[in-house]
């Protein structure tokens, strides 16, 4: 293992995060199919558990709530209700300090808000080049590759999306780094276990 993953792994340790760590997406796809089974399970939006295809092979076992797969027939606000009410969340994250903080950009804010609140248990579940190497470097991170990303992803009209490069800290309508969480530690009222795999995903 990689000195800088097995630094942050501790680090996470330290803070009282749960940790477990897989070397591919699909054995860590694998974990998380036995561990969670007849639960009600909401995701936040993340590229990572998409290309993971762990709603799919939930979604056979369990009672899942995604605004993105949704054929329209719910509205969008019910499914974020229902996500945010669920047993269990999942999400990712937008950058992992090797010293163990967990950071997330969020412009609707359904997925920062279950990060803090709401469920039996949170799974934040991410590749390693999510790992930046101290805090500072890790909100750089998120606000200058994970947001422009995730802002062309969307086809969002901001600087960003146009120019790919960097945060230009816009006032767009459509910008869509509104709020910023960092966990410290895990909260008191939620379970939280940090999936990290040993390959590069999402953003």
């Amino acid at each position: 293992m990689n000195p800088s993953v097995e630094k942050t792994i501790q680090n996470m340790k330290s803070r009282g995060f749960a940790v477990t760590y897989f070397e591919t997406a699909a054995e860590a796809a694998d974990y998380l199919d036995h561990a969670i089974d007849g639960q009600t399970v909401g995701f936040g939006g993340s590229v990572t558990l998409h290309d993971m295809g762990v709603y799919e092979r939930l979604s056979r076992h369990n009672t899942v709530y995604w605004q993105w797969y949704n054929d329209g027939s719910v509205p969008r606000e019910e499914l974020y209700a229902k996500a945010a009410g669920a047993d269990v969340y999942l999400s990712s994250v937008n950058a992992i300090a090797e010293t163990g903080e967990l950071l997330n950009i969020d412009g609707t804010g359904n997925r920062v808000a279950s990060t803090l609140y709401g469920h039996k248990k949170l799974y934040l579940v991410a590749g390693v080049n999510k790992i930046a190497p101290d805090y500072d470097a890790a909100l750089w991170r998120a606000r200058n590759i994970a947001s422009p990303k995730n802002a062309q992803r969307l086809h969002k009209n901001t600087p960003c999306a146009a120019r790919g490069d960097k945060c230009y800290d816009c006032s767009s309508p459509e910008r869509i780094c509104r709020g910023l969480v960092v966990l410290w530690e895990p909260l008191n009222s939620m379970e939280t276990e940090v999936v990290l795999i040993g390959e590069a995903l999402g953003f």
